[in-house]
């Protein structure tokens, strides 16, 4: 279909995860569903060109990257996240994959990876590669 409209894609869905946690601790959900996703995709945090956390607080990503312990500054939200960029209820994954997929192809990086928190003690995470 792409070639019958002549368009190009940027971007590939490699996999995408969801789990939970215990609502008191909503924040961290990103954990297990990265964990998830890497174990299906045989990556690791390693393998990220960026690295794209969500958030609508900024104690969150602080700490998903504890329990990551991985402090990449270089490859972490590199063009802001949901608190300087937006934070659109019912399009934030959108939004950060196509922040990602145009970074992926400014850099000419291969995989990055997208991590949104969900009230509640949700956790999902997307694995992409650039075309």
């Amino acid at each position: 279909r792409l070639e019958a409209l002549g368009l190009e894609p940027i971007g590939y869905l490699e996999g995408w995860a969801a789990a939970g946690c215990d609502p008191a601790v909503m924040g961290i959900g990103p954990v297990p569903a990265v964990a998830k996703l890497l174990d299906r995709t045989g990556r690791s945090l390693d393998d990220m060109d960026l690295v794209e956390i969500n958030e609508a607080f900024a104690a969150q990503v602080l700490a998903v990257l504890a329990e990551w312990d991985w402090h990449d500054t270089d490859r972490l939200n590199v063009n802001g996240s949901g608190i300087s960029l937006g934070h659109p209820i019912g399009a934030t994954g959108v939004r950060i994959m196509t922040t990602a997929l145009h970074e992926l192809r400014r850099r000419g990086g291969r995989y990055a990876l997208e991590t949104m928190c969900i009230g509640g003690g949700q956790g999902m995470a997307a694995l992409f590669s650039a075309a």
